[in-house]
């Protein structure tokens, strides 16, 4: 079953935010989404240029809705002084106007698998219908430190030291006490030993969670 249909991505604005595969799970909306209607990929932080999609710089409106009658997904960003992308001067409102999709990576988590959030993050668009908290199941069985962008603040939330091993629960803890997120995706499910982890953590959850693996194309609805 197809990864947006299980996290029921509608149109409109669709925030996705926490550990690393956020990029990884955009592109593969962007790819599934196509097929129903017109995408556009963006950010509210900061993101690499996608090498399969053309990006609009500094784009107007108009620009946008021709750049969408040639092309079924496209990026719109500005250019950051760190040679990456950041948000687009046009507002996300106006982006969902001009597209049947917008995906908004809405968060950075310098490729680590688990994160806990800074006062100033994530940014998540105000008119988004759906926001996805991405965990890296990779991220279970190893320590705080090693595993964790902000550490000292995961810590924190946690209750533990960042030399403690992330569980389950601890990891689950820490997304219930922000509270950011309607749909929780954990990413790297692989085998049977990844499975039972990622269903330990599902358990811990009252939202809709769904594991999987992006590499492979495989996903289950754990509930």
């Amino acid at each position: 079953m197809l990864i947006s249909s299980l996290l029921q991505i509608g149109h409109g604005i669709t925030a996705l935010i926490g550990g690393g595969g956020k990029t990884t799970l955009m592109y593969t909306l962007a790819e599934e989404l196509k097929c129903r209607g017109k995408v556009i990929i963006c950010t509210s932080t900061k993101i690499k240029q996608p090498a399969q999609y053309p990006t609009l710089f500094g784009a107007s409106e108009e620009d946008v809705a021709a750049a969408l009658i040639e092309q079924n997904v496209i990026c719109v960003a500005d250019k950051s002084g760190e040679n990456k992308l950041c948000a687009p001067q046009i507002s996300f409102d106006a982006l969902a106007r001009l597209a049947d999709f917008v995906i908004v990576e809405a968060d950075g988590a310098k490729r680590l698998p688990l994160k806990a959030h800074a006062p100033h993050e994530p940014v998540i668009p105000s008119g988004a219908h759906r926001t996805v908290m991405v965990v890296g199941i990779d991220g279970i069985g190893k320590t705080i430190a090693e595993t964790c962008h902000r550490p000292a603040l995961y810590a924190e939330l946690a209750g533990q030291s960042e030399d403690a091993v992330v569980t389950p629960e601890i990891a689950a803890k820490v997304i219930r006490a922000e509270g950011y997120g309607d749909r929780v995706y954990i990413n790297k499910v692989e085998d049977a030993a990844s499975f039972e982890t990622a269903e330990q953590l599902g358990k811990q959850f009252d939202c809709p969670v769904i594991a999987g693996s992006l590499h492979m194309g495989v996903y289950t609805c754990l509930h």
